[in-house]
C-alpha cells in the first residue's frame, strides 16, 4: 500500500512538472542526505533565474569536457583544466534538458590551474626524485580520471536525449527521474573523491619542497608561439644538409661501379648516429649510381627481422609487378623467392641497399638470395652497428667506417642548421656565442645526429644567455646519463645520450605528447603524415581551434605543425616529400626512437605487446597505461583483454599486423576488443586480410575519436555504430571487400565526422537504401563516394570538404550531379583536391568540365574516363592526372597555359593523336612530367622555352613514339629522366653513342630501364588496341 501511494505521488509529481515546464521553467535536481540514505528530487526554476542560490550540490554543469587531453602531467592537467568545453554540437544542442549548474566543474577547474603551477617546478625535479615522480604520476591519472567519469556521464544522458520532439523528450525525461539522480548522485561521488585525491596530491607537493610557478601560457598560447615560429624559420623542413662525405662518397661509387665483373658486398659499420644510412643514401643518389644501375631496392632490416619478407620486398622493387604478380609472390615459398631475386641479379646490374642489419643470423637468413661470387655486376650495400656483421658479408677492404667529424666539419653542419634562420645581422656570431656553441658540440662527439638535434634545438634560441641555459642543461643531462643502471656507457655514449634527452626535455607540453606517440610505431616504420595528424587529434593533443593572423587555422594544419617542429628539431626524420614540399612520410631514427620508447615507459604514456614472443600476461603491462600498441604475429590464437589493461581504462589501441596477415580472428578475440575496452579512443585494426564479423558491441565504444578497418576483411558494418557520434575519422577502405559486406546507413549523426574514407570496390558492397551525409557539416575528407549507393543531394550540401574522389559511375550521374551544383548555384570553395571517375561508353557517359569549374580553389585534380574537353579557368591547379580522357591534340594548349601546373601525368589514352606539341612558353611552372600509355603517339615536339622549369621526365610504354623532342636540349633545369619498358629501338637512339643522346647528355640522371624487344612490343600494341 504504501508503494501504491508512492507511486501515485511521483505521478501526479510528473504530471506537475509537465505543466510547469511548458510555462517556462526549467528542471534541476537535489539530492539530500536523511536517516542514512540519500534522496534525489526534481525541483523547478526559471531559466533565467539559475544564479549561484539555485545551484544545487549535485546538479550538473550543462558543458562536458573536451577531448584535449595531453599525457604528460602538466600537459594533461593544463588540458583538462582549460578543457572543460563542449564535446560537441549534439550536446550542445541537448544543453537545455540538462539540469542546473554545478559549482564542481570550478573548482575542478580551480584545483587544477593550482596543481599546473607546481607542476612546472615538479617536472625539473621529477628526474632526480622518486617520490616527486610518483606523485606526478598519480596526478597525471587522476586528472585522466577525472575526464573519462565527466565524460561518460554526459554521453550517457546525451544519448537518452537523441530524437524525438520536445514533448516526447520532456514524458521520456520524467520517466527516469528517480534512476538519474541516483546516477548524478553517483558521478558527484566519484568528482569529490577524485578531487580530493588532487588536493592531497598537491599538498604532497609541497611537502617536497615544490615550489608554485605561475604566470605559465595556456595551451592556445603555445600553439600561437609555434605557429608565428613556423613563419619565422626559414629551414622549416630542411633536407640533405651533409657535411663531410664528398670523399667517402666518391670511394663507395667507384667501387660499386667499377669493381670487376663479379658479385660484390660493400659494408659500411659504425655506431648508431654516425651517419651510416646517411652516407649509403648519398651514395644511392648519385646520378653516376642511377646510370650504371638498372635496377634498385632499398630495404630496412629491423630486429625483429623475418628473412622471407626481406626478401620478397627486394624483389617487388626490383621488378616492380602487377598487383596480380605480387598477389603469386606472397603465396611462394622463401627458397623460390630467393631464386628470383638471384635471377634477376644475374641477368640485370641491380643495386640493393640492405640498411641497418643487426645482427650475424639475419644476413645468413637471406644471403641465399644473392649471386655471392658469381659473374655479375650486381651489387649491395650493406649499413650494420656491428663490425663482426660487415667482416661476414664483405671482405676487408670493402669495409668502411664513417669518420667522426672534425671541429670545422661539426661547427659547419651546427651552423648551417642552428644559424640558418636567422637575419643577416645575426650571422656574425659573437666569439662569446661560438666559443659556447663549441663547447657545446664536444658532448656530440663529432656524430651526425647528435650535432643536427643540438643545433635544431638551439636553433630557437637566438640570446647568448639562451645558450648558456642550453649548455647547463647539456651537463645536467649528461650527469643523468652517467648513472644508467642497465649497463655502463661510455662518455661518448653518455654525452650523445644527453644531447638526445635535452631535445626531449626542451620540447612545450603539446609537443612531447605528439613525440611520444611515435613510440607505438615499430622500428624503421613509415610513417603515414596525414593519419600521424589525424590520430593526434583524435587523442586530444590539438586544440579545436587556433586563431593565426586573426584567421581561424584548421585542427590538420596545426597537427602538421607540430610535425614540422619536430623535424626542426631534427627529432624527427624526414620519409618523402610530396610534391608541394609537405612532409608525406616520417619515420625515427634508432636512437631516437630507443629515448621515444624510453620516456615513454617512464610516464606510463603507451605500452607495448609483441605477440610474437609468446603468450600476454598480466605482466606485460606494468602500470595504469592508457595507450597499447600490440604488434601482431601470424600465430597468435589468444586475446588481449582489459584484464591486462587494468580494468579497461585503455584509450587507444592500435593493432599492427605484418603483410597480409592471414591468422584468422575468432570470436573471442574480436570480443575482448569490443567488450573491454568501453573509454577507447582510438581503435586501429589494419590488415587483417582473413574475414571477420564486427560485433554489434562496436556501439558501446561511444568515446571513439578514430576507427580504421583499412585493408581489413570485415563482413559487415552494424547499424550500432551510428552510436559513435564523436568520431572524427572512419575509414572503411577493407581489402577484401565483397557484394556480400554490407555497409548500413550509419553516418548521418556522425556530426563531428572529419574524415571519412568509404571501401573503394565500385561493386563491392551492399547497402539498403542510400547512404545519407547531409548533417555531417564539419567533413572535410569523403573518399570513394557512390553515386549508386549514395544520395547526391548530400553531396551537394557538403559545402567544407576539401578532399573528394567520386567512385567510377556511368548512366549521365555526373551530368545530373552537374545539374544540382548549376541550378543551386553551388561551389566548392573549400576543395582542393578532387578526383573524379567515369565508366561506359555511352552519350551520357562523359566527365562534364562544368563540375571541375565549380571548384574554383583545386589544387589538385585526377579524371578518368572520356572528356570532349578541359575547363580552362583552374589558376590554383598544381597537379593533374589524365586517365583514358580521350582528347585530341589541340587541348595540350589548354594545359600549357594552367599557370600554377607543376605535375602533369597524361596516362593510358589520355590523348588520342599522333602528334603532340608543347609550344613555346608553355608550361611555365611544370617541373614533372609522366607520358605513360600513349598509344597513338609517334612524334612529340617541344619548342624553345617550353617548359624551363622541367626536372623530372619519365617516358614509359609508349611503344608508337619514335624519338625523343629536340626542344629536350634546351631544358638546363632537367635533373632525371626515366625511360621504362620502351623498344630497344627507341633505347638504342637515346643511350650513349645514339641518334638522339645529344638531347639529353646534359641531364645528370639518365635511367633507361626494362627495355622491350621490338616484337613484344607489336604483340603488346595490338593487345592495347583490342582493349
Amino acid at each position: 500500500m504504501v508503494a501504491l501511494v508512492r507511486i501515485t505521488q511521483g505521478i501526479i509529481l510528473v504530471i506537475k512538472l509537465v505543466k510547469e515546464y511548458a510555462k517556462g521553467k526549467h528542471l534541476v535536481y537535489q539530492t539530500s542526505y536523511r536517516n542514512g540514505r540519500y534522496f534525489t528530487y526534481p525541483v523547478l526554476t526559471k531559466f533565467h533565474n539559475l544564479n549561484s542560490k539555485h545551484k544545487p550540490k549535485h546538479c550538473w554543469f550543462r558543458c562536458s569536457l573536451s577531448a584535449k587531453i595531453r599525457n604528460m602531467a602538466e600537459g594533461v592537467v593544463t588540458v583538462v583544466a582549460e578543457g572543460i568545453k563542449p564535446l560537441g554540437e549534439f550536446i550542445i544542442q541537448q544543453a537545455k534538458f540538462l539540469s542546473g549548474v554545478s559549482n564542481q566543474i570550478e573548482l575542478a577547474q580551480n584545483e587544477l590551474h593550482l596543481i599546473r603551477g607546481f607542476l612546472k617546478d615538479a617536472d625539473m625535479k621529477q628526474q632526480d626524485e622518486e617520490l616527486v615522480r610518483n606523485c606526478v604520476e598519480l596526478i597525471r591519472d587522476a586528472a585522466y580520471d577525472l575526464e573519462d567519469v565527466i565524460e561518460s556521464f554526459y554521453l550517457k544522458v546525451a544519448s537518452r536525449r537523441r530524437g524525438g520532439t520536445v514533448k516526447r523528450i520532456v514524458l521520456k525525461r520524467f520517466a527516469c527521474i528517480f534512476n538519474e539522480g541516483l546516477n548524478r548522485y553517483k558521478i558527484g561521488s566519484e568528482i569529490e573523491h577524485i578531487m580530493a585525491k588532487l588536493s592531497h596530491l598537491r599538498s604532497n607537493l609541497q611537502s617536497y619542497n615544490i615550489r608554485q610557478i605561475s604566470g605559465g601560457e595556456s595551451v592556445a598560447s603555445a600553439f600561437k608561439r609555434q605557429q608565428d615560429r613556423r613563419r619565422t624559420y626559414a629551414h622549416e623542413v630542411e633536407s640533405h644538409i651533409v657535411v663531410g662525405l664528398e670523399e667517402i662518397t666518391g670511394t663507395l661509387v667507384k667501387k660499386l661501379v667499377r669493381e670487376g665483373k663479379r658479385h660484390l658486398v660493400v659494408s659500411i659499420w659504425g655506431m648508431g648516429g654516425s651517419g651510416k644510412t646517411t652516407l649509403a643514401k648519398q651514395v644511392f643518389r648519385q646520378n653516376e649510381i642511377k646510370r650504371h644501375f638498372d635496377c634498385f631496392a632499398w630495404v630496412c632490416i629491423s630486429q625483429q627481422w623475418e628473412g622471407k619478407v626481406v626478401l620478397e620486398e627486394i624483389l617487388i622493387k626490383l621488378t616492380s609487378p602487377s598487383t596480380e604478380k605480387r598477389k603469386e609472390i606472397s603465396k611462394m615459398k622463401m627458397d623460390e623467392i630467393a631464386e628470383e631475386v638471384c635471377s634477376i641479379q644475374r641477368e640485370k646490374r641491380c643495386l640493393v641497399v640492405l640498411d641497418d642489419i643487426w645482427t650475424q643470423e639475419a644476413w645468413n637468413s637471406i644471403k641465399a638470395g644473392f649471386p655471392i661470387n658469381e659473374k655479375t655486376e650486381s651489387r649491395i650495400l650493406l649499413t650494420t652497428r656491428k663490425k663482426e656483421v660487415a667482416l661476414l658479408a664483405s671482405k676487408n677492404d670493402h669495409l668502411h667506417q664513417p669518420q667522426q667529424l672534425d671541429d670545422n666539419q661539426c661547427w659547419e653542419l651546427f651552423e648551417k642548421i642552428a644559424i640558418c634562420g636567422s637575419d643577416k645581422t645575426d650571422l656574425e656570431i659573437d666569439a662569446e656565442k661560438r666559443k659556447l656553441g663549441e663547447e657545446m658540440l664536444k658532448h656530440c662527439s663529432g656524430l651526425p645526429l647528435a650535432i643536427t638535434v643540438l643545433a635544431g634545438l638551439l636553433s630557437r634560441r637566438e640570446t647568448v644567455d639562451e645558450w648558456k641555459t642550453v649548455l647547463g642543461n647539456v651537463n645536467v643531462c649528461i650527469m643523468r646519463g652517467t648513472n644508467v643502471p642497465e649497463r655502463e656507457k661510455t662518455s661518448q655514449e653518455c654525452g650523445v645520450s644527453g644531447v638526445l634527452a635535452l631535445s626531449y626535455d626542451d620540447l612545450p607540453s603539446h609537443l612531447k605528447l605528439c613525440f611520444l606517440y611515435l613510440a607505438q610505431y615499430p622500428e624503421d616504420h613509415e610513417i603515414q603524415v596525414t593519419r600521424l595528424t589525424q590520430l593526434w587529434i583524435a587523442e586530444g593533443f590539438i586544440p579545436s581551434t587556433s586563431e593565426i593572423h586573426g584567421s581561424i587555422e584548421l585542427m590538420e594544419d596545426v597537427s602538421y605543425g607540430c610535425l614540422t617542429e619536430l623535424v626542426q628539431r631534427s627529432m624527427v626524420q624526414v620519409g618523402i616529400y610530396g610534391f608541394s614540399g609537405k612532409v608525406k612520410s616520417c619515420r625515427l631514427h634508432d636512437l631516437m626512437r630507443d629515448l621515444c620508447l624510453q620516456k615513454a615507459k617512464e610516464e606510463n604514456f603507451l605500452g607495448i605487446v609483441n605477440f610474437s614472443v609468446g603468450p600476454v600476461s598480466n605482466a606485460t603491462v606494468i602500470g595504469k597505461v592508457r595507450r597499447l600498441a600490440l604488434y601482431l604475429d601470424e600465430n597468435v590464437k589468444y586475446e588481449f583483454s582489459s584484464e591486462n589493461g587494468r580494468d579497461g581504462h585503455i584509450r587507444s589501441l592500435l593493432y599492427f599486423a605484418p603483410k597480409e596477415f592471414k591468422q584468422k580472428w575468432n570470436k573471442r578475440i574480436i570480443r575482448s576488443v569490443f567488450n573491454d575496452f568501453k573509454l577507447l579512443r582510438v581503435l586501429k585494426i589494419e590488415n587483417i586480410s582473413r574475414g571477420f564479423e564486427l560485433p554489434k558491441t562496436i556501439g558501446n565504444l561511444v568515446h571513439l575519436r578514430f576507427l580504421s578497418l583499412k585493408g581489413s576483411a570485415y563482413r559487415a558494418l552494424p547499424s550500432s555504430v551510428s552510436n559513435l557520434v564523436l568520431l572524427q575519422t572512419l575509414d572503411l577502405r577493407g581489402g577484401f571487400i565483397s557484394r556480400d559486406t554490407k555497409i548500413r546507413n550509419v553516418f548521418w549523426n556522425m556530426k563531428q565526422l572529419r574524415h571519412l574514407y568509404l571501401p573503394h570496390f565500385i561493386y563491392g558492397y551492399s547497402v539498403s537504401g542510400k547512404l545519407s551525409f547531409a548533417r555531417l557539416c564539419n567533413l572535410q575528407t569523403l573518399a570513394n563516394f557512390s553515386i549508386r549507393k549514395c544520395d547526391l543531394n548530400d553531396l551537394v550540401q557538403l559545402s567544407n570538404l576539401k578532399k573528394l574522389s567520386i567512385l567510377p559511375t556511368g548512366s549521365g550521374k555526373l551530368e545530373k550531379l552537374k545539374d544540382m551544383l548549376i541550378s543551386r548555384n553551388r561551389t566548392y570553395k573549400h576543395l582542393r583536391s578532387l578526383s573524379l571517375e567515369v565508366i561506359g561508353s555511352g552519350d551520357g557517359d562523359i566527365i562534364p568540365s562544368d563540375i571541375v569549374l565549380r571548384c574554383p580553389h583545386l589544387y589538385k585534380l585526377r579524371l578518368w574516363g572520356e572528356m570532349t574537353a578541359l575547363p580552362k579557368e583552374l589558376p590554383n591547379l598544381a597537379k593533374l592526372t589524365l586517365i583514358k580522357t580521350k582528347l585530341k591534340g589541340d587541348q595540350i594548349e589548354i594545359l600549357e597555359k594552367l599557370p600554377n601546373l607543376r605535375v602533369l601525368y597524361l596516362g593510358w589514352c589520355s590523348f588520342e593523336s599522333e602528334t603532340m606539341v608543347f609550344s613555346q612558353g608553355g608550361f611555365p611552372h611544370l617541373e614533372f612530367l609522366t607520358l605513360h600509355y600513349l598509344r597513338d603517339l609517334k612524334e612529340w615536339r617541344v619548342e624553345k622555352e617550353a617548359m624551363p622549369c622541367l626536372q623530372r621526365l619519365h617516358i614509359v610504354e609508349c611503344y608508337g613514339l619514335q624519338a625523343l623532342a629536340d626542344g629536350l636540349q634546351e631544358i638546363t633545369t632537367l635533373k632525371e629522366l626515366t625511360i621504362d619498358e620502351m623498344p630497344s629501338r627507341f633505347c638504342s637512339r637515346v643511350g650513349e653513342g645514339g641518334e638522339d643522346f645529344y638531347k639529353i647528355k646534359h641531364v645528370p640522371s639518365r635511367i633507361i630501364t626494362n627495355i622491350q624487344r621490338d616484337y613484344e612490343m607489336e604483340e603488346a600494341a595490338v593487345t592495347l588496341i583490342r582493349n
